[in-house]
């Protein structure tokens, strides 16, 4: 694997009001490669969607701990992993179908992986029953420095 031009991790409490710090965080760490709006929107969109889903459904009315680690590659490539320690994802190819939801209240509409999917080039997620998720989102972005490194 490629080394890493410049990276950031940082954890934050699963409250609600660290969806939009975790938005914010990427979306000012990767404005060193002078992306489009619509690039950090997809971005900020993206890291919403995981981070939410962690709120929402690896910790369930309880707090956790989640990690978000950013990463900037050669070729403009981004890379960010959003980690959590709750309960896991039992059918990881279940959870991934649209409109699927284990939200009981009908709050939820069962689309955070597509939305993750319709804004990255790539989407991976790992996970364990009682031992977390670990969501990866990849996307090459088009802006390109001179040089080929952060600004």
């Amino acid at each position: 694997m490629k080394k890493p031009l410049n990276e950031m991790t940082i954890t934050f409490l699963s409250r609600s009001a660290n969806e939009s710090f975790s938005r914010a965080a990427a979306a000012s760490f990767f404005s060193q490669l002078d992306p489009t709006l619509e690039e950090i929107a997809d971005i900020k969109t993206a890291v919403s969607e995981a981070v939410t889903n962690c709120i929402v459904h690896a910790y369930r009315n309880t707090l956790g701990k989640i990690r978000l680690t950013a990463r900037i590659y050669p070729d403009n490539e981004v890379y960010i992993q959003i980690r959590d320690y709750g309960c896991g994802i039992p059918d990881i190819e279940k959870a991934m179908e649209p409109l699927f939801t284990t939200c009981e209240t009908g709050e939820r509409a069962g689309l955070g992986f597509a939305v993750m999917q319709s804004f990255m080039d790539r989407v991976l997620v790992r996970s364990a029953p009682g031992k977390g998720t670990t969501v990866t989102l990849r996307k090459t972005l088009s802006s390109k420095p001179s040089d080929g490194s952060p600004r």
